[in-house]
């Protein structure tokens, strides 16, 4: 009879012992389950965020945020309307642009195909709102621009009023050397105000959900000076996309 109820307790020892390593063996897999779990996850965000960040990048135009450095006014009630596109007289406009007080580009703009840019940058330009602004972004890759006009110094600011639509944009999203357009915000047509730029390079610039950037002029002279002086030595810090190494401030402008 001892001798049965012994073997009965080791039986139940045996399998009390089992049924613990049973346990400690499902916990193991349940665990290993969920950390493959976790990982695949973390690989699918890590990759989701990596495409997005190149699709911003390589169809990111001036005045969205960074290729690009946040380029665009910041969106706003407008507390004063844009000039009437009759202020450009719809004819060509000549001027010159004094870069740190010494490098000058010559620059024309048309009235005709962008009445509503030329007369607002017309206006500006009489008024005086440009100088001793900077330009406050530099693309080096993907999109070759300097982008100026902005009073905040950093891609959010403008004047008291924004206005659209887009005027003349290429119709093969090509900006070839020396146009100059107006930066907006990305999708948004009607956000354009004092924000311009300058391409230095020919660019592919992809149309977005509100279109192309509307192109009002180009620089005539002085943009080899621009590229030796301003471009060649690139962005602050050595990125691609952000502002000048060397500071960019418009000095005088002039416009007949």
């Amino acid at each position: 009879m001892a001798a049965a109820s012994a073997s009965n307790r080791e039986s139940q020892d045996r399998l009390r012992r089992y049924q613990a390593r049973q346990t400690v063996h499902e916990t193991k897999i349940a665990r290993r389950k969920r950390d493959n779990l976790i990982a695949v996850l973390a690989i699918v965000v890590v990759g989701a965020l990596a495409a997005t960040a190149q699709i911003v990048y390589f169809t990111a135009g001036p005045g969205t945020p960074e290729p690009v450095a946040s380029a665009s006014p910041e969106p706003s009630e407008p507390a004063t309307a844009a000039p009437e596109p009759a202020l450009s007289e719809f004819r060509t406009w000549t001027g010159a642009m004094t870069i740190n007080d010494g490098l000058e580009l010559g620059y024309e703009l048309d009235g005709l195909a962008a009445p509503q840019a030329v007369a607002s940058f017309v206006s500006l330009v009489q008024s005086g709102f440009y100088d001793g602004l900077t330009c406050h972004r530099l693309t080096t890759e993907g999109i070759f621009v300097l982008q100026c006009g902005d009073p905040n110094g950093d891609g959010t600011g403008g004047p008291e009023y924004r206005f659209g639509p887009i005027e003349n944009p290429p119709l093969d999203d090509v900006y070839t050397t020396g146009v100059i357009a107006m930066a907006r915000q990305g999708g948004d047509g009607a956000s354009m105000g004092s924000q311009f730029f300058i391409v230095y390079d020919d660019s592919t610039i992809p149309a977005d959900a509100a279109g192309g950037y509307t192109v009002m002029g180009r620089i005539t002279s002085g943009l080899d000076a621009l590229l030796a002086d301003v471009v060649a030595a690139g962005v602050e810090g050595g990125g691609t996309d952000g502002p000048p190494a060397v500071p960019t401030i418009i000095t005088g402008i002039t416009i007949q």
